[in-house]
């Protein structure tokens, strides 16, 4: 299988190509369009924030290209958040893959601590990256801001308020979790990735 990770500046993208290894998949990280287009599999991972980060990938046309590729492509925390239309971090525009906002997390109590941080357990449709998942499973999130339940929601999950922990639209899918830190059940959802 060919498979290309989007390389920008985003951190977290070596733990990616570690827990695809541990799967038995070499993946090649580069930024080149037809190297991109041309893979049988695309994950657009990414630790960081929203603004800056779309203005990179603007100025190098990556965000034109994600847009428009045709192969199944994955976006994981900062990655699915940038496929959505907007972010309230610096006021993003960005892929609008989604057409839903990702918002900021506004504590209701003390006991709301922001970024939400830590094991969650998430309550799924039972498809694509979840096919043969039939409970709510715990994965890791760290993440200030999140993307509303909307009609694209593939799996939810509840801090502060109900949130969408994974997106899937057409061949774009997406995880706010971090299946690459989620231990056995990540496996399984990358895994699912890779199979569809």
């Amino acid at each position: 299988m060919n498979l290309a990770i989007v390389k920008y500046n985003a951190g977290n993208i070596h733990s990616v190509i570690n827990a695809l290894g541990r799967l038995g998949v070499t993946a090649l990280l580069t930024d080149k369009e037809e190297e991109l287009r041309g893979a049988d599999k695309v994950i657009f991972p990414g630790v960081g924030e929203a603004s800056t980060t779309m203005e990179y990938l603007k100025a190098r046309k990556l965000d034109l290209l994600i847009r428009d590729l045709k192969q199944p492509v994955l976006g994981i925390c900062l990655g699915q958040q940038l496929m959505c239309s907007r972010s309230e971090e610096g006021d993003a525009e960005c892929l609008g893959i989604f057409d839903v906002p990702v918002l900021k997390f506004i504590p209701q109590s003390h006991e709301n601590k922001v970024p939400h941080m830590g094991w969650n357990t998430i309550k799924t449709d039972g498809q694509g990256l979840f096919k043969g998942f039939s409970k709510p499973e715990f994965v890791y999130f760290v993440h200030s801001f999140y993307v509303p339940v909307c009609d694209w929601t593939a799996a939810e999950t509840e801090y502060i308020l109900p949130f969408s922990a994974s997106l899937h639209k057409d061949n774009f899918y997406a995880t706010q979790f971090h299946p690459e830190k989620s231990g056995g059940t990540g496996e399984r959802i990358l895994k699912n990735f890779l199979d569809i």
